[in-house]
Protein backbone atom coordinates (compact mmCIF):
# COMPACT_ATOMS: atom_id res chain seq x y z
CA UNK A 1 0.00 0.00 0.00
CA UNK A 2 2.76 2.49 0.94
CA UNK A 3 4.65 1.56 -2.23
CA UNK A 4 1.65 2.45 -4.40
CA UNK A 5 1.24 5.81 -2.67
CA UNK A 6 4.89 6.65 -3.26
CA UNK A 7 4.52 5.94 -6.96
CA UNK A 8 1.45 8.13 -7.23
CA UNK A 9 3.17 10.99 -5.43
CA UNK A 10 6.20 10.77 -7.74
CA UNK A 11 3.98 10.84 -10.77
CA UNK A 12 2.16 13.88 -9.44
CA UNK A 13 5.43 15.70 -8.83
CA UNK A 14 6.61 14.92 -12.38
CA UNK A 15 3.40 16.26 -13.85
CA UNK A 16 3.72 19.48 -11.86
CA UNK A 17 7.29 19.96 -13.07
CA UNK A 18 6.24 19.51 -16.69
CA UNK A 19 3.47 22.09 -16.30
CA UNK A 20 5.89 24.61 -14.77
CA UNK A 21 8.45 24.02 -17.54
CA UNK A 22 5.80 24.50 -20.19
CA UNK A 23 4.66 27.78 -18.61
CA UNK A 24 8.30 28.92 -18.49
CA UNK A 25 8.75 28.19 -22.20
CA UNK A 26 5.57 30.06 -23.09
CA UNK A 27 6.75 33.09 -21.13
CA UNK A 28 10.16 33.04 -22.89
CA UNK A 29 8.79 32.80 -26.45
CA UNK A 30 8.34 36.58 -26.97
CA UNK A 31 11.82 37.20 -25.53
CA UNK A 32 13.40 34.67 -27.93
CA UNK A 33 11.66 36.25 -30.88
CA UNK A 34 13.02 39.66 -29.92
CA UNK A 35 16.54 38.30 -29.51
CA UNK A 36 16.42 36.57 -32.90
CA UNK A 37 15.09 39.73 -34.55
CA UNK A 38 17.89 41.86 -33.08
CA UNK A 39 20.52 39.33 -34.18
CA UNK A 40 19.10 39.20 -37.70
CA UNK A 41 19.22 42.99 -38.01
CA UNK A 42 22.81 43.05 -36.78
CA UNK A 43 23.85 40.43 -39.31
CA UNK A 44 22.06 42.31 -42.08
CA UNK A 45 23.87 45.56 -41.35
CA UNK A 46 27.23 43.77 -41.04
CA UNK A 47 27.03 42.56 -44.67
CA UNK A 48 28.50 44.63 -47.48
CA UNK A 49 25.74 43.54 -49.84
CA UNK A 50 25.69 45.48 -53.13
CA UNK A 51 26.31 48.93 -51.71
CA UNK A 52 29.50 49.37 -53.73
CA UNK A 53 28.43 47.40 -56.81
CA UNK A 54 27.81 48.76 -60.29
CA UNK A 55 24.59 47.98 -62.09
CA UNK A 56 24.92 45.80 -65.19
CA UNK A 57 23.19 48.52 -67.22
CA UNK A 58 26.08 50.84 -66.36
CA UNK A 59 28.77 48.44 -67.62
CA UNK A 60 30.04 47.45 -71.03
CA UNK A 61 29.91 43.66 -71.16
CA UNK A 62 32.23 42.31 -73.83
CA UNK A 63 31.56 38.74 -74.95
CA UNK A 64 34.25 38.28 -77.60
CA UNK A 65 37.85 39.31 -78.03
CA UNK A 66 39.68 39.37 -81.36
CA UNK A 67 43.46 39.71 -81.73
CA UNK A 68 44.96 40.80 -85.06
CA UNK A 69 48.18 42.15 -86.48
CA UNK A 70 48.35 45.87 -85.78
CA UNK A 71 46.30 48.02 -88.15
CA UNK A 72 45.12 51.34 -86.80
CA UNK A 73 41.61 52.52 -87.57
CA UNK A 74 40.98 55.90 -89.16
CA UNK A 75 39.71 57.09 -85.77
CA UNK A 76 42.99 56.13 -84.07
CA UNK A 77 45.06 57.79 -86.76
CA UNK A 78 43.09 61.02 -86.41
CA UNK A 79 43.30 61.00 -82.61
CA UNK A 80 47.05 60.35 -82.66
CA UNK A 81 47.58 63.23 -85.07
CA UNK A 82 45.69 65.55 -82.71
CA UNK A 83 47.48 64.80 -79.45
CA UNK A 84 45.76 61.56 -78.45
CA UNK A 85 48.87 59.40 -78.70
CA UNK A 86 50.52 57.67 -75.73
CA UNK A 87 53.86 55.77 -75.58
CA UNK A 88 53.38 52.35 -77.19
CA UNK A 89 54.41 50.09 -80.01
CA UNK A 90 51.84 49.04 -82.59
CA UNK A 91 52.07 45.25 -82.14
CA UNK A 92 48.46 44.11 -82.01
CA UNK A 93 44.98 45.36 -82.72
CA UNK A 94 42.37 44.14 -80.23
CA UNK A 95 38.67 43.98 -81.01
CA UNK A 96 36.03 43.75 -78.28
CA UNK A 97 32.44 42.75 -79.01
CA UNK A 98 30.13 44.54 -76.61
CA UNK A 99 26.53 43.82 -75.59
CA UNK A 100 24.11 45.34 -74.98
CA UNK A 101 24.63 48.31 -77.27
CA UNK A 102 25.17 51.75 -75.80
CA UNK A 103 21.88 53.45 -76.54
CA UNK A 104 22.84 56.64 -74.72
CA UNK A 105 25.21 57.71 -77.46
CA UNK A 106 24.62 58.76 -81.00
CA UNK A 107 24.98 55.97 -83.55
CA UNK A 108 27.23 58.27 -85.50
CA UNK A 109 30.00 57.69 -82.93
CA UNK A 110 32.84 55.56 -84.25
CA UNK A 111 32.33 51.93 -83.30
CA UNK A 112 28.63 52.25 -82.55
CA UNK A 113 26.30 49.57 -83.90
CA UNK A 114 24.16 49.92 -86.95
CA UNK A 115 20.47 50.32 -86.29
CA UNK A 116 18.88 47.11 -85.05
CA UNK A 117 22.12 45.26 -84.24
CA UNK A 118 22.41 43.55 -80.87
CA UNK A 119 26.17 44.11 -80.54
CA UNK A 120 28.96 46.36 -81.71
CA UNK A 121 32.70 45.91 -82.19
CA UNK A 122 35.40 48.36 -81.18
CA UNK A 123 39.11 48.27 -82.03
CA UNK A 124 42.23 49.75 -80.51
CA UNK A 125 45.92 49.19 -81.25
CA UNK A 126 48.88 48.90 -78.90
CA UNK A 127 51.46 46.59 -77.35
CA UNK A 128 49.61 45.58 -74.16
CA UNK A 129 46.21 43.92 -74.13
CA UNK A 130 45.47 45.20 -70.63
CA UNK A 131 46.44 48.75 -71.55
CA UNK A 132 44.30 48.59 -74.69
CA UNK A 133 41.26 47.52 -72.65
CA UNK A 134 41.89 50.33 -70.17
CA UNK A 135 42.05 52.80 -73.05
CA UNK A 136 38.35 52.17 -73.64
CA UNK A 137 37.73 54.05 -70.39
CA UNK A 138 38.84 57.19 -72.25
CA UNK A 139 36.17 56.66 -74.91
CA UNK A 140 33.11 55.32 -73.10
CA UNK A 141 31.39 56.04 -69.82
CA UNK A 142 30.58 52.35 -69.36
CA UNK A 143 33.62 50.41 -68.06
CA UNK A 144 34.38 47.13 -69.83
CA UNK A 145 34.04 43.89 -67.86
CA UNK A 146 35.13 40.46 -69.06
CA UNK A 147 33.10 38.26 -66.73
CA UNK A 148 30.99 37.02 -69.66
CA UNK A 149 33.72 36.60 -72.29
CA UNK A 150 32.64 33.66 -74.45
CA UNK A 151 35.22 33.38 -77.22
CA UNK A 152 38.70 34.60 -78.13
CA UNK A 153 39.57 34.69 -81.84
CA UNK A 154 43.26 34.88 -82.75
CA UNK A 155 44.15 35.46 -86.39
CA UNK A 156 46.54 33.01 -88.04
CA UNK A 157 48.73 35.92 -89.10
CA UNK A 158 49.34 37.21 -85.56
CA UNK A 159 49.75 33.68 -84.16
CA UNK A 160 52.60 33.07 -86.60
CA UNK A 161 54.30 36.27 -85.46
CA UNK A 162 53.98 35.98 -81.68
CA UNK A 163 53.84 33.09 -79.21
CA UNK A 164 50.33 32.28 -78.03
CA UNK A 165 51.61 32.59 -74.45
CA UNK A 166 52.46 36.23 -75.15
CA UNK A 167 49.18 37.09 -76.86
CA UNK A 168 47.03 35.52 -74.14
CA UNK A 169 49.15 36.24 -71.08
CA UNK A 170 46.75 38.87 -69.74
CA UNK A 171 43.56 36.83 -70.18
CA UNK A 172 45.23 33.80 -68.56
CA UNK A 173 46.13 35.93 -65.53
CA UNK A 174 42.86 37.86 -65.23
CA UNK A 175 40.53 36.37 -62.61
CA UNK A 176 37.55 38.19 -64.13
CA UNK A 177 37.72 36.09 -67.30
CA UNK A 178 36.21 32.63 -67.04
CA UNK A 179 38.55 29.72 -67.80
CA UNK A 180 35.74 28.11 -69.83
CA UNK A 181 36.13 30.76 -72.57
CA UNK A 182 36.55 29.18 -76.03
CA UNK A 183 39.70 29.88 -78.07
CA UNK A 184 39.76 29.58 -81.89
CA UNK A 185 41.91 30.84 -84.77
CA UNK A 186 40.74 32.66 -87.89
CA UNK A 187 42.01 32.16 -91.42
CA UNK A 188 41.53 35.88 -92.11
CA UNK A 189 41.27 38.80 -89.70
CA UNK A 190 39.86 38.05 -86.26
CA UNK A 191 37.54 41.03 -86.50
CA UNK A 192 35.92 39.51 -89.61
CA UNK A 193 34.88 36.51 -87.49
CA UNK A 194 33.11 38.93 -85.14
CA UNK A 195 30.77 40.39 -87.77
CA UNK A 196 27.38 38.98 -88.75
CA UNK A 197 24.83 39.67 -91.46
CA UNK A 198 22.03 38.71 -89.08
CA UNK A 199 21.21 41.77 -86.90
CA UNK A 200 19.68 39.57 -84.21
CA UNK A 201 22.75 37.33 -84.00
CA UNK A 202 25.68 37.87 -81.67
CA UNK A 203 28.74 36.30 -83.33
CA UNK A 204 30.32 35.32 -80.00
CA UNK A 205 27.33 33.14 -79.16
CA UNK A 206 27.16 31.81 -82.72
CA UNK A 207 30.78 30.62 -82.66
CA UNK A 208 30.48 28.92 -79.29
CA UNK A 209 27.25 27.26 -80.43
CA UNK A 210 28.95 25.66 -83.45
CA UNK A 211 31.12 23.55 -81.11
CA UNK A 212 27.99 21.80 -79.84
CA UNK A 213 27.41 20.35 -83.32
CA UNK A 214 30.33 17.93 -83.01
CA UNK A 215 27.88 15.04 -82.56
CA UNK A 216 26.77 15.68 -86.16
CA UNK A 217 30.16 16.17 -87.79
CA UNK A 218 33.65 14.80 -87.20
CA UNK A 219 35.07 17.92 -88.85
CA UNK A 220 34.77 19.84 -85.57
CA UNK A 221 37.68 19.55 -83.13
CA UNK A 222 37.05 19.15 -79.39
CA UNK A 223 36.51 22.57 -77.82
CA UNK A 224 39.64 24.19 -76.38
CA UNK A 225 38.90 26.41 -73.40
CA UNK A 226 41.33 28.85 -71.80
CA UNK A 227 41.89 26.40 -68.94
CA UNK A 228 42.59 23.50 -71.31
CA UNK A 229 44.83 25.65 -73.49
CA UNK A 230 46.86 26.82 -70.51
CA UNK A 231 47.32 23.26 -69.25
CA UNK A 232 48.33 22.03 -72.71
CA UNK A 233 50.90 24.78 -73.21
CA UNK A 234 52.34 24.16 -69.74
CA UNK A 235 52.61 20.43 -70.47
CA UNK A 236 54.77 21.07 -73.53
CA UNK A 237 52.45 19.37 -76.05
CA UNK A 238 51.64 20.39 -79.59
CA UNK A 239 47.95 21.14 -80.07
CA UNK A 240 45.14 22.17 -82.40
CA UNK A 241 42.74 25.10 -82.35
CA UNK A 242 39.57 25.12 -84.42
CA UNK A 243 39.84 27.34 -87.48
CA UNK A 244 37.04 29.63 -88.65
CA UNK A 245 36.72 31.15 -92.13
CA UNK A 246 34.67 34.33 -92.58
CA UNK A 247 33.33 36.14 -95.61
CA UNK A 248 31.11 39.23 -95.48
CA UNK A 249 29.50 38.38 -92.18
CA UNK A 250 29.13 34.64 -92.78
CA UNK A 251 31.27 32.06 -91.00
CA UNK A 252 32.23 28.42 -91.19
CA UNK A 253 34.38 26.08 -89.11
CA UNK A 254 36.95 24.63 -91.48
CA UNK A 255 39.99 22.65 -90.38
CA UNK A 256 42.30 23.54 -87.52
CA UNK A 257 45.49 25.44 -86.78
CA UNK A 258 48.55 23.47 -85.61
CA UNK A 259 50.63 24.94 -82.79
CA UNK A 260 54.13 23.68 -82.11
CA UNK A 261 54.91 22.40 -78.58
CA UNK A 262 58.03 24.52 -78.17
CA UNK A 263 57.44 27.68 -80.18
CA UNK A 264 53.72 27.93 -79.28
CA UNK A 265 53.24 29.50 -82.70
CA UNK A 266 51.06 28.47 -85.62
CA UNK A 267 53.12 26.25 -87.93
CA UNK A 268 50.41 24.98 -90.30
CA UNK A 269 46.83 23.86 -90.71
CA UNK A 270 44.78 20.71 -91.08
CA UNK A 271 41.92 20.56 -93.60
CA UNK A 272 38.41 19.24 -93.04
CA UNK A 273 39.44 15.86 -94.48
CA UNK A 274 42.43 15.80 -92.11
CA UNK A 275 40.10 16.32 -89.15
CA UNK A 276 37.96 13.43 -90.38
CA UNK A 277 41.05 11.23 -90.41
CA UNK A 278 42.07 12.49 -86.98
CA UNK A 279 38.62 11.67 -85.59
CA UNK A 280 39.13 7.97 -86.39
CA UNK A 281 42.32 7.99 -84.32
CA UNK A 282 41.11 9.92 -81.29
CA UNK A 283 38.96 8.17 -78.72
CA UNK A 284 35.91 10.38 -78.61
CA UNK A 285 32.24 10.06 -79.62
CA UNK A 286 31.56 11.57 -83.00
CA UNK A 287 29.17 11.75 -85.89
CA UNK A 288 29.72 12.45 -89.53
CA UNK A 289 29.47 10.80 -92.92
CA UNK A 290 31.60 8.78 -95.32
CA UNK A 291 31.01 9.21 -99.03
CA UNK A 292 32.05 7.00 -101.91
CA UNK A 293 30.99 6.51 -105.52
CA UNK A 294 29.52 3.41 -107.15
CA UNK A 295 32.01 1.85 -109.58
CA UNK A 296 29.80 1.39 -112.64
CA UNK A 297 27.74 4.59 -112.62
CA UNK A 298 29.78 6.90 -110.41
CA UNK A 299 26.67 7.56 -108.30
CA UNK A 300 27.03 8.98 -104.79
CA UNK A 301 26.67 6.53 -101.88
CA UNK A 302 26.72 7.78 -98.26
CA UNK A 303 27.35 6.12 -94.89
CA UNK A 304 26.31 7.95 -91.70
CA UNK A 305 28.48 7.31 -88.64
CA UNK A 306 26.41 6.43 -85.58
CA UNK A 307 28.97 4.97 -83.21
CA UNK A 308 32.76 4.72 -83.29
CA UNK A 309 35.20 3.10 -80.92
CA UNK A 310 38.86 3.89 -81.48
CA UNK A 311 41.94 2.82 -79.56
CA UNK A 312 45.63 3.71 -79.78
CA UNK A 313 47.81 0.76 -78.72
CA UNK A 314 51.50 1.51 -78.00
CA UNK A 315 54.13 -1.26 -78.12
CA UNK A 316 57.70 -1.08 -76.85
CA UNK A 317 60.48 -3.58 -77.64
CA UNK A 318 63.79 -2.37 -76.23
CA UNK A 319 64.28 1.11 -77.69
CA UNK A 320 61.77 0.56 -80.48
CA UNK A 321 58.35 2.19 -80.15
CA UNK A 322 55.39 1.52 -82.41
CA UNK A 323 51.66 2.24 -82.43
CA UNK A 324 48.63 0.44 -83.73
CA UNK A 325 45.29 2.21 -84.18
CA UNK A 326 42.22 0.01 -83.95
CA UNK A 327 38.86 1.45 -85.00
CA UNK A 328 35.38 -0.06 -85.10
CA UNK A 329 32.50 1.93 -86.52
CA UNK A 330 28.80 1.24 -86.83
CA UNK A 331 26.42 3.30 -88.92
CA UNK A 332 23.58 3.52 -91.40
CA UNK A 333 23.51 3.28 -95.19
CA UNK A 334 21.57 6.51 -95.71
CA UNK A 335 21.86 7.69 -99.33
CA UNK A 336 22.25 6.02 -102.71
CA UNK A 337 21.99 7.86 -106.04
CA UNK A 338 22.30 4.70 -108.08
CA UNK A 339 19.55 4.27 -110.73
CA UNK A 340 18.06 1.73 -110.71
CA UNK A 341 18.59 1.43 -106.95
CA UNK A 342 20.76 -1.56 -106.06
CA UNK A 343 19.25 -4.33 -103.99
CA UNK A 344 20.32 -3.95 -100.37
CA UNK A 345 21.33 -7.57 -99.95
CA UNK A 346 24.15 -8.82 -97.74
CA UNK A 347 26.67 -9.07 -100.58
CA UNK A 348 26.06 -5.48 -101.68
CA UNK A 349 26.33 -4.19 -98.10
CA UNK A 350 29.65 -5.99 -97.56
CA UNK A 351 30.98 -4.40 -100.74
CA UNK A 352 29.92 -0.96 -99.48
CA UNK A 353 31.56 -1.63 -96.10
CA UNK A 354 34.85 -2.32 -97.90
CA UNK A 355 34.48 0.84 -99.97
CA UNK A 356 33.80 2.97 -96.91
CA UNK A 357 36.72 1.33 -95.10
CA UNK A 358 39.07 2.36 -97.90
CA UNK A 359 37.88 5.97 -97.66
CA UNK A 360 38.45 6.01 -93.88
CA UNK A 361 41.92 4.50 -94.31
CA UNK A 362 42.80 7.17 -96.87
CA UNK A 363 41.76 9.87 -94.40
CA UNK A 364 43.90 8.34 -91.63
CA UNK A 365 46.90 7.94 -93.96
CA UNK A 366 46.61 11.56 -95.07
CA UNK A 367 46.53 13.06 -91.58
CA UNK A 368 49.31 10.80 -90.28
CA UNK A 369 51.49 11.83 -93.21
CA UNK A 370 50.95 15.51 -92.40
CA UNK A 371 51.62 15.04 -88.69
CA UNK A 372 54.71 12.86 -89.04
CA UNK A 373 56.38 14.07 -92.20
CA UNK A 374 55.14 17.56 -93.06
CA UNK A 375 54.79 19.24 -89.66
CA UNK A 376 56.51 16.66 -87.38
CA UNK A 377 54.08 17.11 -84.48
CA UNK A 378 51.84 14.82 -82.45
CA UNK A 379 48.38 16.38 -82.13
CA UNK A 380 46.47 13.08 -81.92
CA UNK A 381 47.39 11.90 -78.42
CA UNK A 382 49.94 9.19 -79.24
CA UNK A 383 52.37 10.52 -76.64
CA UNK A 384 49.70 10.49 -73.94
CA UNK A 385 49.02 6.79 -74.58
CA UNK A 386 52.73 6.04 -74.35
CA UNK A 387 52.95 7.99 -71.08
CA UNK A 388 50.08 6.00 -69.55
CA UNK A 389 51.23 2.55 -70.68
CA UNK A 390 55.02 2.98 -70.56
CA UNK A 391 55.84 5.82 -68.12
CA UNK A 392 59.56 4.99 -67.91
CA UNK A 393 59.91 5.03 -71.69
CA UNK A 394 57.97 8.28 -71.86
CA UNK A 395 60.39 9.98 -69.46
CA UNK A 396 63.22 9.22 -71.86
CA UNK A 397 61.54 10.60 -74.99
CA UNK A 398 59.19 13.35 -73.78
CA UNK A 399 61.74 16.18 -74.04
CA UNK A 400 61.89 15.80 -77.82
CA UNK A 401 58.70 13.85 -78.43
CA UNK A 402 57.56 15.52 -81.65
CA UNK A 403 60.78 14.62 -83.43
CA UNK A 404 60.69 11.09 -82.05
CA UNK A 405 57.05 10.71 -83.05
CA UNK A 406 57.83 11.64 -86.65
CA UNK A 407 59.98 8.50 -86.99
CA UNK A 408 57.71 5.96 -85.24
CA UNK A 409 55.88 3.35 -87.37
CA UNK A 410 52.10 3.45 -87.06
CA UNK A 411 49.68 0.82 -88.36
CA UNK A 412 45.91 0.96 -88.35
CA UNK A 413 42.93 -1.32 -88.76
CA UNK A 414 39.46 0.09 -89.47
CA UNK A 415 36.24 -1.91 -89.49
CA UNK A 416 33.00 -0.48 -90.88
CA UNK A 417 29.67 -2.15 -90.12
CA UNK A 418 26.37 -1.12 -91.74
CA UNK A 419 23.68 -1.81 -89.14
CA UNK A 420 20.72 -0.17 -90.82
CA UNK A 421 19.61 0.83 -94.33
CA UNK A 422 17.12 3.46 -93.22
CA UNK A 423 13.55 3.50 -94.48
CA UNK A 424 13.00 2.00 -97.91
CA UNK A 425 11.87 4.32 -100.70
CA UNK A 426 9.96 1.55 -102.43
Amino acid sequence: MNFSVCISSGTLVAVKLQIQERKHKEMNKPLKKIVWFVLSVCVLFSQTGCWSSREIEDLGVYVALGIDVAEQTEFEKYVNDHGGHYPKENNITATVQIVPKNSTRSNSQQGSPAAGKSYFNEQLTGDSLLEILRQFALRRERPLIGHHLKVIVVSQEISRKYRLEQLLDFVLRDNDIRPSCLVVVSEGKAIDALHSNDPSEIPAFYLTGLVDNSYLSNKITPAVSLAKLDATMQSGKSFLLQNVISYKGEHKFSGAGIFDSKAKRLIGTLSQVDLEGLSWIQERPKGGVLKTYEEQTGSTVVYEIKHTKGKIIPTVHGDDISFHVKVESEGWFMEDWTIPEAAGNEEYLHKLEDDFKKIAEQQVKQVLDKMQHKYKVDVAGFGEKLRINYPKVWKKVKSDWDRTFSEIPITYDIKIKIKNQGSSTE
